[in-house]
This record gives C-alpha cells, structure tokens and sequence, in this order.
C-alpha cells in the first residue's frame, strides 16, 4: 500500500458543509482548493426542514456530485443536525469554509468558536477568489428567475437544471 495509510499517518479529512441551492461556481473554487489540501472532502448538504429550497436535497447532491466528479476525492452526502455531529461520525477534523467579505467574517467566527468548544473541530477559513467575491446561491437564482445570464456563475450542469426548473415555475 502507499499513500498516508501506508506511512502510518491517518487520512486527512474536511468537510465543506452548506445548502448549496444551487452550487455555484464560487462554492466549486472552494472544494477544489480543499480537494487539494485534503486526502478527502466531504460536501455535506444541509437539510433544513423549515426552508424550501428549489432543489430537491436529492436533486442538489446529484447536480455536486457531477461537477466534482473529476476530483476523485470529495464525497456528497446530505445532512441534518449538528455540523459537529457529522464531523465525528466520520472522523473529520476540519471544517473549511469560504469567506467572501468581512461582513461574513462574524458570523462564521462565532460557529468556528462554537464547533471547537463542542467538539474540538478546527475551522479553516479560506478567502473567495475575488471573481465570486459577491456571489451567492440566493442572488443567482434571483437573477436568473429574472431572465438575467448567470452561465458565467455556475457550471454547465446547473445552468442546465437552473433553466430547467425556471420554466417549470
């Protein structure tokens, strides 16, 4: 065997945890940079059951799992609850997010500081690329409900969905 098992190190694990309704492009630049870091990345799709999202959870995961399916090492998989519980069930110790402005910056400092003193897992704050700075799920469906060009916003795969479940609506 090679690899880190091999050397007697563990695996290293993240996850990148979020809604992902839909998964756009800055979510995407995100796990890659953790794809690289990590020997596997999970994408944990959070369930709100309060929140009616326009994808289906089923229908999020699909559309993630093909547009990172060049990456070999992410793994898709929905969840409810606590973030830290999902960390120990599968032996995850880090929590990477994307921070795109300092107003997000708080927020996410707080639950950083919360999920350690629950459960001891480490947050990693990685910064946006600039070019998706602004960019959100709630804004590209705004926009593109509104008729407006997002295919330069997400991938292929969820622009095709996007405009599939727009005209439906």
């Amino acid at each position: 065997m090679t690899g880190p098992e091999s050397e007697g190190s563990q695996v290293r694990r993240a996850v990148c945890p979020g809604s992902f309704d839909p998964i756009t492009n800055g979510h995407l630049d995100i796990i890659a940079r953790a794809s690289r870091l990590y020997d596997e990345v999970y994408v944990a799709v959070m369930i709100n059951q309060s929140k009616k999202g326009l994808f289906e959870i089923e229908e999020r995961i699909e559309l993630i799992r093909q547009v990172t399916a060049d990456y070999g090492n992410v793994r898709v998989e929905a969840f409810h609850g606590l973030l830290v519980d999902f960390c120990k069930q599968r032996d995850i110790p880090a929590i990477v997010k994307g921070l795109r402005a300092v107003s997000d910056f708080d927020y996410e400092l707080q639950m950083a500081q919360m999920n350690n003193g629950l459960s001891g897992v480490e947050t990693l704050f990685v910064p946006t690329n600039p070019t998706y700075s602004f960019l959100s799920s709630s804004l590209v469906k705004e926009v593109a409900a509104w008729g407006g060009d997002v295919s330069h916003l997400v991938p292929p795969q969820v622009l095709e969905a996007l405009t599939r479940r727009l005209k439906k609506d």
